[in-house]
């Protein structure tokens, strides 16, 4: 790993009692960014620890992939010791991020309530399924059932009346993570300043919703129900996928002037002329005929064949790449987008590069994702606890420390 600046977040201690993706993937985002992130796991692990195959060694290449960047502890959260070395943790982290049903923290006495008696300055962010207000509270979540509830379901796919489509990756529970630490990235900013906390409230259902923006604006709008379309645009023709001689290429001609260039450049200036074709409304009520007219066309040549006479002619182009393809494309390694780590049990291990760019603070990767209980002595001591109550608390099980032990740097 490279060393980096400590990023805009450097000096911020997050408390991560989180699992599986929404809540791990916020706390990555924000160690990502600098903070001191220590993710406390139960003694059996998160559970993502189990969502083998594949593995790398014997380490799951799922919690690696959301898990790095932070430090790992493990307590038993059902013992006074291990709930009280929890206490001790968030009596002066900035920030806890957990994803429990509704009522689990506080039948541990650890709500925000109780929580911010203790620390007044604490962001508790709270990821669900459906949020901590509403009629459907109470209920658990997960990416699928948010993809159906939010509506994502009803616009994904081939076209109507065939079967519902889940979007490919988990979205809701990606855009709940990113959302999260949105939230918890805004009330940092209003901490730094007042120096007073606050609840952060969000979940898989309402990530889910956000996809829906111009889906939305045409049901609120008319009223009518937006059917799939493929990889079609709702407001916008030519706009998706067509097959080439060898493959797949996306056209985005989304606006007249590029339609006027497309036509040009496929050869095809009688399409201008075409009335069903003239305009964008009549371009999207007859997007069939002009899709069965446009796959013929570029069904001619091969992508890349096509792609080189687009780009040059500075239209809106790009192809269809399996994952394997996106993470060698030449775009995905200049903006380090896939980067190495050194795990002490995997070895050289390959994730998925910070998103957002600093020019300042750059932050980055620093350290792979922990062993179970990796850090487990290291964070006790730095909240006060000596090595023989540390021993203690190991032998009763109320804290589980891994075998391997690393420097605080490494």
């Amino acid at each position: 790993m490279t060393e980096t600046a400590p990023g805009p977040l450097s000096g911020c201690r997050v408390i991560e009692l989180a699992h599986i993706m929404a809540g791990p993937l916020a706390g990555m985002m924000l160690a990502d960014m600098g903070a001191d992130v220590i993710k406390v796991e139960k003694t059996a692990g998160d559970d993502t620890r189990r969502m083998v195959p594949p593995t790398i060694g014997d380490e799951s290449a799922a919690f690696m992939m959301l898990n790095r960047n932070k430090r790992g502890i493990v307590l038993d959260l059902k013992q006074p010791e291990g709930k009280q070395a929890l206490q001790r943790l968030l009596c002066d982290a900035d920030v806890v991020i957990e994803n429990y049903r509704k009522g689990t923290m506080e039948r541990l006495g650890l709500g925000y309530d109780e929580l911010r008696r203790e620390n007044p300055g604490l962001i508790y962010c709270a990821l669900s399924g459906f949020g901590r207000s509403g009629p459907y509270a109470e209920r658990g979540g997960f990416d699928l059932i948010a993809q159906g509830m939010s509506g994502l379901m009803s616009v994904t796919g081939e076209g109507p009346g065939r079967p519902p489509v889940k979007v490919g990756p988990p979205v809701s529970d990606i855009t709940a993570g990113i959302l999260g630490a949105m939230g918890i990235a805004a009330a940092y900013a209003h901490k730094l300043k007042t120096g007073e906390g606050q609840m952060v409230d969000t979940s898989l259902f309402e990530a889910g919703i956000t996809q829906t923006f111009w889906q939305s604006a045409i049901a609120l709008a008319t009223g009518e129900t937006p059917q799939p379309l493929g990889s079609a645009h709702p407001l916008n023709a030519p706009y998706q996928a067509f097959q080439t001689a060898d493959g797949w290429i996306n056209i985005g001609a989304a606006n007249q002037a590029n339609w006027e260039r497309l036509t040009k450049l496929i050869g095809a200036p009688e399409l201008l002329e075409d009335e069903r074709f003239r305009d964008n409304a009549g371009r999207m009520a007859h997007r069939l005929d002009l899709e069965e007219i446009l796959n013929t066309i570029f069904r001619e040549r091969p992508t890349a064949d096509w792609l080189e006479t687009l780009e040059t002619g500075g239209l809106p182009a790009g192809p269809v790449l399996s994952i394997n393809e996106m993470h060698r494309d030449p775009q995905t390694l200049a903006r380090g987008m896939v980067v190495e780590t050194d795990h002490p049990a995997a070895g050289r291990t390959k994730a998925l590069g910070p998103p957002v760019k600093f020019s300042a603070t750059p932050g980055g990767v620093r350290r792979a994702a922990p062993l179970l209980g990796q850090h487990s002595r290291e964070v006790l001591a730095e909240v006060g606890y000596s090595e023989t109550e540390i021993a203690r608390m190991i032998e009763s099980g109320a804290v589980c420390a891994g075998a391997f032990a690393e420097s605080p740097a490494g």
